[in-house]
């Protein structure tokens, strides 16, 4: 298969398309390509990805990697021609990402990180694709000592019996067989470590806080802190992100793995007085027990990400949380009953 389209616009899957950070990497992709987007709905809404479904260059495939599949087979796909064009990159997104859930869906994101994650590479196998496979900052494991910031050359310390080692050890799981493939069938392979992300679209009532606290505070309610006060956490607008996954993507295949994070510590009890005082709400502040898969993580170090790809986190913690109310305050009504 072609490493360059034959036609004027590449090929470009993205799994877990339909989620929060995927939905938006769609968005910002079908503007030069030809988009296939590859989700289930287990952790997902369809009006994420609704309003691209006029776009001639973007097409949703209802389907669950975790099972075998052949993309020649969708009907739907017929215009986009990969018998004869391929598939030039694949983001793979897929993985259930829910807080509250979390202990529902264990088997499903052990699956995602190998079955899923091995089907997806078999795919790029088959068409010569290039891969970014989307890990997360959880393969660092708690930071240690003062020092709160990882670079990409830490060994991270994983408990992989823990009650979260289907994913923390699975996301360790999921780079280690995409690069064994990049080492056995020379596929250009990337892994980004995404860091706690926030923005439109970031799923609600599901222990997120931040998409949540928005909610919360536009309605009067008190805005719960799963945690304590001194609760710290990176937060980076997903717009960073997706800018960040492109070039990450565009990049030479010695790149490797790379940070995507705002490097700044910001304690989520000021994040909340922030939205409180941003929404002129009366909100209270509350605090509940932690839950298992939302942590205090450290910091990325951001260096590789500057020097190799000229990224860096462009959207201000104030600026991301306006265009968080402001888009919650346009379509909340859309997200249905709490």
């Amino acid at each position: 298969m072609p490493l360059t389209p034959i036609f004027e616009k590449k090929n470009v899957i993205v799994t877990g398309g339909a989620g929060f950070i995927g939905s938006h990497l769609c968005e910002s992709l079908v503007k030069k390509n030809k988009v296939i987007c590859i989700d289930d709905f287990s952790n997902s809404t369809p009006s994420n990805v609704e309003y691209l479904l006029k776009d001639p260059d973007f097409e949703f495939i209802k389907l669950n990697i975790n099972e075998p599949f052949n993309l020649e087979t969708f009907p739907e796909l017929d215009r986009f021609k990969i018998k004869f064009q391929g598939v030039q990159e694949i983001y793979h997104l897929a993985c259930p990402m829910s807080a509250k859930d979390f202990n529902k869906n264990k088997i499903e994101t052990l699956a995602a990180n190998s079955v899923g994650t091995k089907n997806v590479l078999d795919m790029a196998v088959k068409y010569k694709s290039k891969v970014l496979f989307t890990s997360s900052s959880v393969v660092y494991g708690p930071h240690r000592g003062e020092d709160m910031y990882f670079h990409e050359s830490d060994i991270g310390q994983v408990d992989q019996l823990s009650e979260r080692g289907c994913y923390d050890e699975g996301k360790r799981f999921a780079e280690t067989m995409t690069v064994t493939y990049s080492q056995v069938h020379k596929l250009d392979t990337k892994i980004a470590r995404v860091f706690r992300t926030y923005g439109p679209r970031l799923k609600l009532f599901d222990g997120q806080m931040i998409s949540d606290f928005v909610v919360d505070a536009i309605h009067g309610n008190d805005l719960v802190i799963y945690g304590d006060e001194d609760f710290s956490t990176s937060l980076i607008y997903v717009s960073d992100v997706v800018d960040g996954l492109i070039k990450l993507m565009a990049a030479s295949p010695e790149t490797g793995v790379v940070n995507l994070g705002d490097d700044q510590k910001y304690r989520v009890y000021d994040v909340a007085k922030k939205i409180i005082e941003l929404t002129g709400s009366k909100s209270k502040i509350r605090f509940e027990k932690p839950m298992t898969f939302i942590s205090p993580l450290g910091l990325p170090d951001i260096r590789k990400a500057k020097d190799q790809l000229g990224w860096l986190p462009l959207i201000s913690l104030e600026n991301g949380l306006k265009k968080m109310i402001d888009y919650t305050l346009a379509y909340e009504k859309k997200a249905g009953p709490r």
